[in-house]
């Protein structure tokens, strides 16, 4: 269908560990928990309230999973873009279940280290302060090591037009 979008974004942060598999022909892929939260006072009682959402992520580039495998861990805050997925499976009892995810593909799809490369192996390691570690693979490949600004995503790579940069987001961001 013409002129469809589907593209996801989430800024949060990781629940777990990331965990890295390998298919059957040895192409890793790299599974995250993120949290999404929302804050906001009760109008009847004045306490503040909290929702937060989970977000499965599946990563497919081998770039990304690099990255990530070497420097997220629990807690990392991400700026992630991909594509909603819905998957249908049979578990262990013969039962069809579905699972809807986040998709980063090989060359579609985004993913940002948003606290600074402190993850494993950190940023002051490398003596940069942070890496944009995706971008879209829209004509010349994708995902690479740029430097970020420290504190705030790097802007957008992509094939045409693209968005304008983010700026500081962590006042606006409840975590």
């Amino acid at each position: 269908m013409a002129g469809s979008v589907n593209k996801v974004i989430l800024v949060g942060n990781l629940g777990r560990d990331p965990e890295i598999r390998s298919t059957g022909d040895g192409t890793k892929v790299a599974s995250l928990s993120v949290a999404t939260s929302e804050t906001w006072k009760d109008r009847n009682s004045g306490e503040r309230k909290e929702k937060t959402e989970w977000h499965r992520v599946v990563i497919f580039n081998d770039r990304l999973v690099d990255v990530v495998e070497r420097f997220l861990k629990k807690g990392s805050k991400v700026y992630v873009e991909g594509a909603l997925q819905t998957r249908k499976w049979t578990d262990n009892g013969g039962q069809e279940r579905y699972t809807t995810e986040i998709v980063l593909q090989k060359f579609r799809g985004e993913l940002t280290m948003l606290d600074g490369g402190t993850g494993r192996g950190g940023g002051d390691e490398m003596g940069e302060p942070g890496y944009d570690a995706g971008g879209y693979g829209g004509g010349g490949g994708g995902g690479g090591y740029t430097p970020a600004p420290s504190r705030a995503p790097a802007p957008a790579r992509s094939g045409g037009g693209g968005r304008p940069p983010v700026q500081d987001l962590d006042d606006e961001i409840p975590f």
